[in-house]
């Protein structure tokens, strides 16, 4: 029995200190309704002609969807990305945007991860004259909730850039433990 569940989640992505953005690639019943009105989901991420999308995320970086791993805060756009130099958002300031200043055409938006939830906004004091002075708006989230507006922005076709920076803390839910469990379990099996 053992061997059975540890084949069906050998490939498992998801431990204790990942988590994951989105797993499948689409969603459709066999012989369900074939008509007009036909509903059927779909996956942004697994679609590699969309452009990068940010797969998962933890303490240490990012996975991208093209199976790329970066280590560290990242900038990111729809077809490239860059690391980023800065550790926490007390780094952030206008100098670590300046990056932005010389891209054209100007982006619509920068979805800004700050890693974990904080109460404290000054770091936007120091944004703020940047934003007004290049026109540039942010949309400031933590790291989990960036990573899916930039995926969902991006999938639409908007100029939109990613500024990121990796969480300090991973809260693991139950699934996330017994997958964690189940992947550990099969690393010692023997095919």
């Amino acid at each position: 029995m053992n061997k059975i569940y540890g084949k069906l989640f050998k490939n498992a992505f998801i431990n204790i200190h990942r988590r994951n953005i989105c797993k499948s690639t689409r969603l459709n019943s066999p012989g369900a309704y074939e008509g007009e009105g036909k509903t059927s989901a779909h996956i942004l991420n697994s679609d590699t002609e969309l452009g990068l999308m940010i797969n998962g995320y933890s303490e240490v970086g990012f996975r991208l969807n093209n199976d790329m791993t970066i280590l560290g805060p990242m900038v990111i756009f729809p077809r490239s990305v860059l690391s980023w130099n800065v550790e926490s958002v007390t780094d952030i300031t206008e100098e670590a945007f300046s990056l932005f200043k010389i891209i054209e055409p100007k982006f619509d938006i920068i979805v800004l991860g700050i890693g974990d939830k904080v109460d404290n906004f000054n770091f936007y004091k120091k944004l703020l004259p940047f934003s007004r002075k290049f026109k540039i708006p942010f949309e400031i989230l933590p790291t989990e909730q960036a990573c899916a507006t930039f995926n969902f922005l991006s999938s639409e076709g908007r100029h939109v850039a990613g500024a990121m920076i990796p969480p300090h803390n991973i809260q693991a839910t139950e699934d996330d433990e017994l997958q964690s469990k189940l992947r550990y379990q099969n690393l010692y099996e023997v095919d």
